[in-house]
């Protein structure tokens, strides 16, 4: 069918769009030389922690594409090409996140100083350094996506790239998570709480780590997890349209995610480009705008396009749900994130009486704020099943979730561009405080950081849902995977197998969440005592005097270090618990016999379901907790209820830290870990099936 070429085409003229807006940003002016000397300490902090992680990973995604190879390849005859898939994969994630800070660790320092020359100029270079993002994690997936497919016709060999993006994305989300939080703690415990200095006050020795970890958590690590939601996806309702051909014929269904999937990069660059704020504009307004609009252009070629290919007008109407549920979880976000709504005024003021009741608020609002988008994934998810089981034939309405979940990610470009711009911007505030620049130019950045805080918690919101969607389509690909290997099994809850793995699932969130917190807690620890040293020892550090500065290498350095360190021991354990829960519950099984000849099997699939309920429960409680306190403190800054300085900010500011590892480090990578654990179960049924079938 000629119209999966849009896939391509698509993807490639993303690429090409995005090359242009790198070239657009790194044309204008980088500033005095002061500016440019606290630029280049952030390019280098952040170019240091990303080759020393990807050459660490580098080894892990060697170990896994050779086991792929020899057990999924060569064992069960699946094909060697699965391990190059999963190297492909993992390569073109790393990729897109590489491409996205590079542009971003640019775009800081020119947005800081076009913003001399008003919002209007300085706006444009922060936005489309985001889209360079936003355009290149589209561009990448999808056009790895089509050249596996084109070249092998083995939607399961996508899965094999789908898996390597999510492995990547999962040690790349938790590291810059790790890094970033161990930075903002530091600096904040020790800078405002304890010296009484502003946020991005020079004398900070973590102030430059900190700048650092918003590109390696926020642009490369946020990158990555939407760029293996996005593939996972498309990969899901992939594989559920090999299974059906009662009403067009198979490869049509196979292939429709992908004609979509480019439909949504065309509306995305077209969002992209009519994003733009006057001189007294509000760009918190622009970047919404940009989002509606992208919207309603992929509803509309959708439309046309499934009119055209004669596709009945339930898979529409399933892909339109989930672009509709994306956008209202988004909204909700919004409000229990956001520095103007109730939630975060009432937890500011109840940082009046301490940090405790700061808290004790924050994370009440953040267990309210569940609700909502925990409904709406569950409407949205039900109507478009119905839609399709109803409008087309049974069997149809997993695959209409699968498409309310496309439907959803379509417009990822456009998202991760509004995303990404939050830290560009955040760190162009940072450098033009440090650089001394004028308070019209500060004030200027504070209005596009305000603009990005928000931005980025409804993205958080838009990436919880989309992981929701998928990760539901994911359990149905593996009930697929299974049914053609094995025949049918049914996931009875009653089934002792499915119940404990059910109770396994549920507890991995909570152990991964430990994990990656316990970690910023040990690094931020080593933070603080560093940053105390320095203030201590260097003579006319903390009085500001001209020409002493404080060691900001040794602080990134631990940053860095610790991050690595801690990292591996939770993404890893994630993958391990997957596999032992499919193979030891197999062998057990093995033991009982008959009616329980595939308890791994089930077992697995309870362990997905509790862990794809468990997770997206943390998931939304750490987002917007973690959102609702940083922006309660921030209501503070900004001149309400005493102010910086005062004993409410300082609480406020407890807060804060509390919520940085969860909505930053835990929140986020709770997205890539539920998908990473469906991706493994699918890859090695059919090694566990293989396995029961030998006794």
């Amino acid at each position: 069918m000629v119209w999966i070429l849009i896939a391509p085409i698509a993807a490639l003229a993303a690429v090409f769009f995005s090359v242009y807006l790198y070239f657009y940003v790194n044309s204008r002016s980088t500033g005095t030389p002061r500016m440019l000397e606290i630029s280049e300490a952030i390019k280098e902090g952040a170019r240091a922690f990303l080759r020393r992680e990807y050459i660490a990973l580098a080894i892990f995604v060697v170990i896994m594409a050779v086991i792929l190879t020899i057990a999924i390849g060569i064992f069960l005859g699946k094909g060697i090409e699965i391990g190059p898939a999963y190297i492909f994969g993992s390569v073109c994630s790393a990729l897109a996140g590489f491409l996205g800070m590079e542009v971003a660790i640019r775009a800081n320092v020119r947005t800081a100083y076009a913003a001399r020359k008003g919002l209007n100029k300085a706006f444009p270079i922060a936005f489309r350094g985001g889209a360079v993002m936003g355009l290149s994690v589209v561009g990448l997936a999808l056009l790895g996506i089509s050249v596996i497919y084109f070249s092998t016709g083995k939607p399961e060999l996508v899965l094999g790239f789908s898996f390597g993006a999510s492995a990547m994305a999962l040690f790349a989300k938790a590291g810059g998570g790790i890094y970033t939080k161990t930075a903002d703690v530091g600096a904040d415990l020790v800078g405002k709480v304890e010296m009484s200095i502003p946020e991005d006050d020079p004398r900070n020795p973590a102030v430059i780590a900190d700048n650092v970890g918003d590109n390696v958590g926020d642009v490369a690590g946020m990158g990555a997890d939407l760029f293996d939601s996005y593939v996972a996806s498309i990969v899901a309702v992939m594989i559920l349209g090999e299974g059906l051909s009662l009403v067009t014929p198979r490869e049509n269904l196979v292939s429709l995610p992908l004609i979509f999937a480019g439909l949504g990069v065309i509306a995305s660059l077209i969002g992209v480009a009519i994003v733009r704020v006057g001189k007294k504009g509000n760009p918190g307004k622009a970047l919404n705008w940009g989002t509606y609009f992208t919207c309603v252009v992929l509803i509309g070629l959708t439309f046309i396009v499934t009119y055209v290919l004669e596709f009945p007008l339930a898979i529409w109407g399933a892909l339109t749900v989930g672009l509709v549920a994306g956008i209202i979880i988004g909204i909700t976000t919004d409000y229990f994130t956001s520095i103007d709504r109730m939630p975060a005024k009432r937890t500011a003021e109840s940082s009046q009486t301490g940090a405790a009741i700061n808290i004790i608020s924050g994370f009440s609002y953040g267990l309210i704020s569940m609700f909502p988008p925990l409904l709406g994934i569950g409407i949205g998810s039900a109507v478009a099943f119905f839609i399709c089981e109803l409008g087309i034939g049974p069997g149809f309405g997993v695959y209409g979730v699968g498409m309310s979940a496309v439907g959803m990610l379509s417009i990822v470009g456009m998202i991760v561009a509004g995303d990404a711009y939050g830290p560009i911007v955040d760190n162009a505030k940072g450098i033009a405080e440090q650089a001394g620049m004028e308070e019209e130019v500060i004030d200027i950045a504070d209005r596009l950081d305000a603009a990005g805080n928000t931005a980025k918690a409804i993205t958080k919101g838009f990436a919880i849902g989309a992981a929701g969607l998928t990760v539901i389509s994911l359990l149905a690909a593996y009930q697929a995977i299974v049914q053609r290997e094995a025949g049918i099994i049914i996931f009875d809850l009653m089934n002792p197998f499915v119940f404990t793995g059910a109770l396994i699932g549920i507890a991995m969130p909570a152990l991964f969440s430990a994990m990656v917190m316990l970690g910023v807690g040990k690094n931020a620890f080593r933070m603080i005592k560093e940053i105390r040293r320095q203030f201590r020892e260097i003579p006319g550090l903390k009085e500001g005097k001209e020409g002493v500065k404080p060691d900001y290498a040794r602080c990134v350095d631990i940053a860095a270090k610790g991050a690595l360190r801690e990292l591996l021991p939770p993404s890893t354990i994630i993958i391990v618990a997957t596999l032992a829960v499919g193979f030891v519950g197999q062998f057990i099984a093995e033991s009982i016999g008959p009616p329980y000849e595939f308890g791994g099997i089930q077992a697995l699939g309870g362990y997905l379901g509790g862990s794809i309920f468990s997770g997206l429960i943390f998931a939304l409680l750490m987002a917007n907790s973690g959102g609702l306190w940083d922006n309660a403190k921030k209501y503070i800054e900004a001149g309400e209820l005493g102010g910086t300085g005062s004993d409410a900010h300082k609480a406020a500011v407890v807060g804060d830290t509390v919520g940085d590892p969860f909505k930053d480090t835990a929140g986020p990578s709770l997205n890539t870990m539920i998908t990473v654990m469906s991706l493994v179960a699918s890859e090695f049924a059919p090694l566990i099936v293989a396995f029961a079938l030998l006794y």
